[in-house]
């Protein structure tokens, strides 16, 4: 929904929107890559966008930001302009008109420096390529995201699709998120919708919109008219989810709360004024004055004056239900069913859904390429695998220090991720333990359950293997020298880690957690047998 804001305060004029994006995440994307095209083909407007988790721009570009900026000083601080993601820096040299104690920077400072310097603010390459990153394919990605699929549904429906398809979403929103009170008008024959005059109709779903009506299990009520034909039939899922839309629709139509054409509105009640006086809220317009006070007041009053002024037609400020639009187009539409049923007769064939079934490989290829992971060679993993690594990656994320915002991890995006192969695992166990090592048993790996891995400590471990070695020394303790070494904590620690990673059972886990997130990648444990009887050999 866009809107024309009036100018609050200090904010100017501009031009605000709101979308409920619900479970489909790329729809949010859509509007970024959107956003930043407006801005490309007009270089004079500037767009900030936010969701309920907040500046989300930076939440997908969390690994590259300078350390200064957090959701506390965010605010006013990221835009779009000309086309590219800007970020206004926190220590900037304001001109004598700025406030230079704010916090943040108010919309007019915003503006002012992007339209005077914003080659200076241009965000840095890394944060700019993981939103491109993100954004990337469109506008051809957006035919890709469509899903056609036959559906046999009441003539109404059919009509109020043709003139406005997108209630299609609103529709499939009210079945999926049905409750035992929306299923009352369900329970007796459809009004709005009778199921008598039904047709095939294409009907176009975004994939998710398409998936959330597959996937829902639902019997209709016998009351109601909908009835399925037998699993087997060629028909049925055209049947199904035509019954299940047709639910969405009346649900829709039941909640319709149509006024008399004749009925004053007031501009200052309805959601667009109660969303208009929360967004001055946000932005401290009443600069913390107590509601109710005379300050307050006065600049409440100037807030609806400014907002009457902007919505001419009074009917504009009230966001028509999609029950009511429903209804409207009923009652001014004519329907010729015969004309439905001539088309129903040639329809096109209907997309194939397979994309809705992922195997396990396919799904570990997407999270790997999520996380930026390339799926190197065998050869590549064992040259670039090194079992220090991991016992350096780990001594370096304890001697961290961490605060009440979390452990700073020592890795960073611009290093090369450390893979992990089993044979090369091995062989690195054969150049520490020697070709004829005896297996290493449990009861020795849990020995020492508490170590520090400071230089010092390790001093004096091996000067307290020494001393006892003196006090024990006895007519046999020559013979035992040879088996008996010092513990080597690189590969205590290794084989622990290893040992709790096995303990997962595949499973997200501390140990796959910490390493992860240092760029150490562990594979499935899918043999270990196999692997300890390699590593004994």
């Amino acid at each position: 929904r866009l809107s024309s804001l009036p100018r609050p305060g200090q904010t100017p004029a501009h031009i605000g929107g709101a979308t409920v994006f619900g479970d489909n995440v790329e729809d949010e994307w859509f509007i970024v890559y959107l956003l930043r095209e407006i801005t490309r083909e007009f270089p004079g407007l500037a767009a900030s966008i936010d969701d309920n988790d907040g500046e989300f721009l930076l939440i997908e570009a969390a690994d590259f930001l300078p350390k200064w900026l957090n959701p506390e000083n965010s605010e006013n601080r990221v835009f779009f302009y000309k086309g590219e993601l800007h970020i206004i820096p926190l220590s900037e040299t304001w001109e004598q008109d700025w406030d230079l104690c704010a916090p943040c920077p108010t919309i007019p400072e915003a503006l002012a420096l992007l339209s005077t310097r914003s080659e200076e603010f241009l965000a840095a390459e890394p944060i700019r390529a993981a939103v491109d990153k993100r954004i990337s394919g469109y506008p051809e990605k957006i035919q890709a995201s469509l899903h056609r699929a036959r559906c046999s549904l009441p003539a109404g429906i059919v009509a109020v699709l043709r003139q406005r398809p997108s209630l299609v979403a609103a529709a499939v929103r009210a079945f999926y998120l049905r409750d035992p009170g929306d299923l009352r008008a369900c329970r007796r024959p459809f009004r709005a919708f009778p199921a008598e005059q039904r047709v095939m109709a294409l009907v176009t779903f975004t994939r998710c919109l398409y998936a959330q009506l597959v996937q829902q299990q639902f019997v209709p009520d016998r009351r109601s008219g909908y009835t399925l034909p037998a699993p087997s039939h060629p028909q049925y899922r055209a049947y199904e989810l035509g019954m299940k839309l047709a639910h969405g629709f009346e649900i829709l139509c039941s909640k319709s709360t149509k006024a008399a054409p004749d009925a004053k509105r007031n501009v200052l009640t309805g959601p667009l004024w109660e969303r208009f006086l929360r967004s001055l809220k946000e932005k401290d317009y009443f600069k913390g004055e107590m509601e109710g006070s005379a300050k307050y007041l006065e600049l409440l009053h100037m807030a609806e004056d400014h907002f009457q002024q902007s919505v001419a037609v009074p009917e504009s400020s009230v966001e028509v239900s999609p029950g009511d639009e429903i209804l409207t187009i009923l009652q001014t539409t004519s329907i010729d069913l015969k004309e439905f049923e001539r088309e129903a007769a040639c329809l096109p064939p209907e997309d194939d859904d397979s994309w809705l079934h992922i195997t396990p490989d396919a799904l570990d290829q997407m999270l790997k390429e999520t996380r930026n992971e390339s799926l190197p060679s065998t050869d590549e993993q064992e040259q670039n695998y090194d079992l220090e690594t991991v016992a350096e990656s780990m001594k370096a994320f304890v001697s961290k220090v961490s605060t009440h915002e979390g452990a700073e991890m020592p890795w960073s995006g611009d290093e090369s991720h450390v893979t992990f192969d089993v044979d090369s695992f091995t062989k690195a166990l054969d150049r520490i333990l020697g070709a004829d090592s005896e297996e290493l048993d449990s009861d020795d790996l849990d020995e020492e359950e508490e170590f520090d891995f400071s230089d010092g400590d390790d001093e004096d471990l091996d000067a307290g293997n020494q001393r006892q070695e003196q006090e024990d020394a006895g007519p046999d303790s020559g013979a035992e020298d040879a088996e008996l070494a010092p513990v080597d904590v690189d590969l205590n620690l290794v084989a622990n880690l290893l040992q709790s990673y096995s303990a997962q059972a595949g499973l997200a886990g501390p140990t796959s957690n910490i390493l992860q997130s240092m760029g150490v990648n562990l594979p499935e444990n899918t043999d270990l047998t196999g692997s300890s009887s390699r590593a004994t050999q």
